[in-house]
């Protein structure tokens, strides 16, 4: 790795329940994300452009993904105002737990959730 390149290349969210994990994400940033199986995992890939170096990542289901609060935090676009998502977490189903914060005029805000499959998720955006 250098510094040249993206640090985060792939992520994966461990999930339990594949179809409400997908209902969650595709609602909570009005996308539409697309259903794979792959090496025995189910997965739904967030919209994504193949080839053009910038990261992405799908909900996972398989033995070896169990969803967690702890452990690794990884931070979701919430472009081009991460309120819109925010707003969208507790009706379906979601918990937020910590609003929408400012870090800095530079960086723009952050704000965290709990998924519905128990996953402590960051979100972040520029305004």
């Amino acid at each position: 790795m250098t510094s040249k390149e993206n640090s985060l290349n792939w992520f994966e969210i461990a999930v339990s329940d594949i179809n409400r994990a997908t209902k969650f994400y595709e609602t909570i940033f009005d996308i539409k994300m697309e259903r794979t199986n792959m090496m025995g995992m189910e997965m739904a890939v967030f919209p994504q452009e193949p080839g053009n170096g910038k990261a992405s990542g799908a909900l996972v289901k398989s033995n070896m993904h169990k969803p967690s609060a702890e452990g690794a935090i990884i931070y979701l676009n919430g472009n081009p105002d991460l309120s819109n998502a925010l707003g969208r977490i507790e009706k379906a189903g979601g918990r937020v737990t910590m609003p929408k914060t400012k870090v800095s005029d530079d960086i723009g805000y952050m704000a965290f959730f709990i998924d519905t499959e128990g996953n402590a998720v960051a979100i972040h955006s520029g305004k």
